[in-house]
């Protein structure tokens, strides 16, 4: 942090963790980051508080959950970790990803097939709600 104080109040650590000062609140509230706390209360982050919370800013942008960020911190601090258990949770997070992005597609698709049975004009018939009121499963 060259050139900045040695501590940051919540409104300058917000602004240089890209993070709302909600969400640093949030995380300090389940134990994720832990600032220091001057005499009359107010939140002190030093260079490895900023450092953290722009790490969990990443990770969260990636769409890592809270309970796999916890555990990727704890992996960066831990200097003798297993690289093998930091891809592990990519990995399964990789894989939710794809997973989704599968459901989003045949999602697309049913949805798309749906709009192109329907003839939009005037008539009371609709495919589209036809197929959302089947019980049966099919469309």
């Amino acid at each position: 942090m060259t050139g900045w104080p040695e501590t940051l109040g919540i409104g300058e650590a917000a602004a240089h963790s890209g993070l709302p000062a909600k969400t640093i609140r949030y995380y300090e509230d389940i134990g994720l980051v832990t600032p220091m706390r001057s005499a009359n209360g107010y939140r002190s982050f030093g260079e490895s508080d900023l450092h953290k919370l722009t790490f969990l800013g990443r990770a969260r942008a990636l769409g890592f959950s809270i309970r796999e960020c916890r555990a990727l911190l704890a992996l960066y601090e831990d200097k003798s970790r297993a690289s093998a258990e930091v891809r592990r949770i990519a990995q399964h997070h990789l894989d939710s990803i794809d997973a989704k992005i599968a459901d989003l597609a045949a999602m697309r698709n049913t949805l798309s097939h749906l709009v192109s049975c329907c003839s939009g004009d005037d008539r009371p018939d609709c495919p589209i709600l036809d197929s959302l009121a089947d019980d049966t499963g099919t469309e």
